[in-house]
């Protein structure tokens, strides 16, 4: 191997230790409590090594939350395995299950630390997010669109997006604060004593019931919900 090419290896395996240990570190303490030193540290790295590879603690903290999304949605894949050509209903379940799959893995660091980022924001994962989630939310869109009908218009679509992907992220809100090791006495959150198929049935289940009032009315003509 050459000079050059071993200098390149040395190069990628520091910048991957480097986003490992922002990972673990990120997700445990969040941005602002995470310092450049441990992660540093973590990595057998030099604090030279981040400004080299991203310039700024805050380019790493963008770039490792992507690792940790890229690496949750390598396991478990958005689609949950269903087709694109399968039913609507089908696609909604492998979806939603996807996601809760993802929120119960131990080993998924991406929502511990958008979790942290709720907590305390930066608006620093903004852009990442958007980027990453987009085609995840287009393709939640098709299928409720689906789902409503040739008449739906995109209001419809996003409203039943909306109410779709606000229970799956009340799961994952409630599943971060029973982890929570900051949770104070008489702040612990009960689990939910289910497994991920069964609540991912029920999310199914009431959001099917909901798209379906809302395509029978729209169908009927009537278009205001306070009716």
């Amino acid at each position: 191997m050459s000079t050059r090419r071993a200098e390149a290896e040395l190069d990628r395996g520091t910048r991957a230790r480097l986003l490992e240990a922002g990972c673990k570190v990120f997700a445990d303490k969040g941005f602002r409590s995470a310092t450049i030193a441990e992660i540093c540290e973590r990595a057998g790295a030099n604090i030279a090594a981040v400004n080299y590879h991203f310039r700024d603690k805050e380019t790493l903290y963008a770039e490792a939350w992507r690792l940790a999304f890229e690496r949750s949605t390598r396991v478990h894949p958005p689609s949950g395995g269903v087709p694109p050509d399968a039913p609507a209903r089908e696609r909604l379940r492998g979806h939603v299950l996807s996601l809760i799959e993802r929120v119960f893995d131990p080993e998924t660091a991406d929502f511990e630390i958008v979790h942290k980022e709720l907590a305390n924001p930066t608006g620093l994962l903004a852009e990442v997010m958007r980027e990453c989630i987009e085609p995840m939310r287009r393709a939640l869109g098709e299928i409720v669109r689906d789902l409503l009908g040739e008449a739906a218009t995109e209001r419809d679509v996003e409203l039943c997006r909306m109410s779709v992907m606000a229970q799956c992220m009340h799961v994952m809100i409630q599943e971060r604060r029973r982890r929570s090791p900051d949770a104070g006495p008489g702040c612990e959150v009960p689990a939910l004593d289910s497994d991920p198929e069964e609540i991912a049935d029920h999310i199914v289940r009431f959001s099917l019931a909901g798209i379906r009032e809302i395509r029978r009315r729209i169908e009927s003509g009537v278009s205001d919900e306070r009716d």
